[in-house]
């Protein structure tokens, strides 16, 4: 047999993953981290498992709520334009909006970051919009995975999951269970798109761009650049929800409004034989939803489907305390609209919407 060649030297760098960086970068993202703490975290970065060491003690009967959840395909626009501290914020609201909506408190929250090669700059604005975001809703940031995987990816592509746990009290357990005929609907002004209906949006882009090119640069009516409107981040509604339990405010339902729409979103919590009456003239549109959907012919349910139209979160309660309730919510700083009631459903279909022109 002929002699075997000489075997090449070969390092773990050699095939695209490298290790010192990966270290540097975990020793970058520190202070990120640890801004978020809280007093029930135990240890920091670097151990094999996440430490919490959870007291719920002035609870009856404590239940812990999980999520987990991604960024979709706004990902893909976000890496395109450059926005990756959004990417981090949204990778949290997408799951903490859900814990906030059975009224949870979230506790701790974790990442799972995947890239073909480590871009340590980028990778870092995602974690800083992750901690920034977790900052704003109490959570803490207690550990996550950054993975290497040279070929799973484009260049400068990376993906993104969130997951994170909260814990409410089980008498205070939101579930819709007690939603009943004659409670209105209050619906909390959106961002934007948030993290939803991307796949459409970049259709509608699509079409866009066949007849203006340089549409990134694109200014809305109200003065916006459109690139700025598309990409906002996901609002954290759970400032808003912790304002409402301090204040005791009885709510019967809360809904994130993401995929599906008000349709869905609504319907899964509306306890049997009721419907939801909502009119979409309480409300304007964000401009960005007049920007993209100028540009092809969809009907106003599959719009409201599809996105949340400027709604981000619904809250159901009792009519009697519909102001004073809204007057808690516009001091934890958010913009607020009746935009509906309940009623018997009566053959009718779940949700009903009283359309308006986007």
């Amino acid at each position: 047999m002929p002699p075997l060649d000489k075997k090449p030297s070969l390092r773990y760098a050699d095939a695209g993953v490298d290790i010192d960086a990966g270290n540097a970068f975990v020793e970058r993202i520190k202070t990120a981290v640890t801004s978020t703490t809280r007093p029930e975290v135990m240890g920091g970065l670097g151990g094999f498992g996440a430490l919490f060491r959870a007291n719920f003690s002035s609870m009856k009967e404590p239940v812990l709520v999980s999520s987990t959840d991604g960024v979709g395909t706004k990902l893909l626009l976000l890496q395109t334009y450059d926005r990756p501290e959004v990417a981090g914020i949204d990778a949290v609201a997408m799951c903490v909006n859900d814990i906030a909506a059975q009224a949870a408190e979230p506790l701790f929250f974790l990442d799972y970051l995947a890239s073909g090669k480590l871009d340590e700059t980028t990778l870092v604005g995602v974690i800083e919009g992750i901690a920034k975001a977790c900052r704003i809703c109490g959570c803490a940031l207690i550990g996550g995975e950054t993975a290497e995987m040279p070929g799973m990816y484009a260049p400068k592509h990376y993906d993104i999951g969130g997951f994170s746990v909260g814990v409410v009290d089980k008498p205070n357990i939101i579930d819709g269970s007690t939603i009943v005929e004659g409670d209105v609907m209050l619906g909390l002004a959106s961002n934007g798109a948030h993290a939803n209906g991307f796949s459409l949006i970049r259709k509608l882009l699509d079409i866009r761009h066949e007849k203006n090119p340089d549409w990134a640069n694109d200014i809305l009516p109200d003065g916006t650049p459109v690139l700025d409107a598309l990409l906002a981040p996901t609002t954290l509604y759970v400032p808003a929800v912790k304002a409402m339990l301090a204040a005791n405010i009885s709510v019967h339902g809360y809904a994130h409004i993401t995929g599906g729409g008000m349709f869905d979103n609504i319907e899964r919590i509306l306890p049997d034989g009721l419907a939801a009456t909502i009119d979409c003239s309480a409300w304007s549109a964000p401009p960005i939803f007049k920007y993209l959907l100028d540009v092809a012919d969809i009907t106003q349910d599959e719009c409201y489907r599809t996105f949340n139209m400027g709604v981000g979160f619904v809250v159901i309660l009792p009519a009697l305390i519909a102001e004073h309730a809204i007057s808690v919510l516009k001091e934890a700083d958010e913009t607020v609209f009746h935009i509906g009631h309940i009623t018997r459903r009566n053959n009718a279909p779940a949700v009903t919407l009283l359309h308006n022109e986007v």
